[in-house]
């Protein structure tokens, strides 16, 4: 997914893994949570992923 979102922002965004327990998925743009695992009931599939790359281009281009 790392690599999806530097598809879209290269060297404009800054990405970085921090260590949960309990398999906690999170991903956060600018402080604002577009993703949880515990809440959307497991990882993301492809589409969940192109969803959030919009997201990511929609805050990069404003």
């Amino acid at each position: 997914m790392a690599n999806e979102f530097f598809a879209v922002g290269g060297s404009d965004i800054a990405i970085w893994l921090t260590p949960g327990g309990s398999g906690i998925l999170q991903v956060f743009i600018d402080g604002d949570k577009i993703f949880d695992k515990a809440e959307e009931g497991g990882h993301p599939n492809l589409d969940r992923v192109k969803e959030m790359k919009a997201v990511l281009k929609e805050r990069l281009s404003a």
